[in-house]
């Protein structure tokens, strides 16, 4: 027997979290031991943008260091994760019942947004991962609809995990580093409005967050670092329950939040 599974968004911060994951790395962990065993898990990362839906099938993803000018002990880190060709089969098979395009990828290994928090969450690499792209081109909407296709297979046990940042604003991050590293109002002021909808399931705010969130450009010059968001709240349901486990910001600017969306 298998458990439904929720849908979780995670953030992976700077590349750097996976050294220091501080108390943002310690929720994703208390998390990650409070689920019964996933079957697979589906992970969504930022930073694999693609034209339509694809699916990664590699039976031994690589890690890749999709970033430079970091300590060397970074590109020393790996993930030994394996994949399942009869679960990647059931992702494909999920989102095409959802009327959705679907391509296969069999060489794409897990980025740095994949990776870091999978690390954090499963050390042992137990559980056969599935990476899936985003695409930014077809905004916030597209993404939800992503995860709503998504939403079926968590009740057959896999677990969805969007990995991505409820702020990002790299310039602003390098206008904090360089002056007084105080964090721009917008940042918990975006966050804050961003939970309050959640908690009251507004879905159409939520979607139209560039133009009703304070501060929501800003906190999203581009909107690739949120769209993984919008894939777990799709994924779980309709009536999920939904749950922020872990809020903070790093690096200034960076905010740390994250979320859980259980079916009901």
């Amino acid at each position: 027997m298998t458990s439904t599974q929720p849908a979780l968004f995670v953030p992976h911060g700077a590349p750097t979290f996976a050294l220091r994951p501080g108390a943002a790395g310690a929720a994703l962990v208390r998390m990650a031991l409070s689920l019964s065993q996933p079957r697979a898990i589906v992970i969504v990362s930022a930073h694999w943008d693609t034209a339509m839906p694809t699916v990664g099938t590699a039976n031994r993803p690589e890690t890749i260091h999709d970033f430079y000018g970091f300590p060397d002990e970074l590109y020393a880190l790996r993930y030994p994760a394996t994949g399942c060709r009869e679960a990647a089969n059931e992702v494909i098979a999920a989102i095409t019942a959802a009327g959705l395009p679907v391509k296969q990828d069999a060489e794409r290994g897990l980025d740095h947004g994949a990776w870091v928090p999978l690390r954090l969450m499963f050390p042992e690499a137990d559980v056969p991962v599935i990476p899936l792209s985003i695409q930014s081109h077809a905004g916030t909407e597209g993404a939800y609809r992503l995860g709503q296709a998504l939403a079926p297979l968590t009740e057959k046990g896999f677990l969805v995990i969007a990995s991505g940042n409820l702020t990002h604003n790299l310039r602003d991050y390098q206008l904090a580093a360089r002056s007084n590293g105080q964090t721009p109002a917008y940042v918990r002021q975006f966050t804050d409005w961003l939970a309050e909808q959640m908690h009251t399931h507004n879905i159409p705010s939520l979607l139209d967050y560039r133009r009703q969130a304070p501060g929501g450009a800003q906190a999203h010059p581009s909107d690739e670092h949120l769209l993984p968001l919008f894939v777990a709240l799709g994924a779980g349901g309709d009536n999920a329950k939904v749950e922020r486990f872990h809020a903070g910001i790093d690096d200034y600017v960076i905010a740390m939040d994250a979320y859980s969306f259980l079916p009901q």
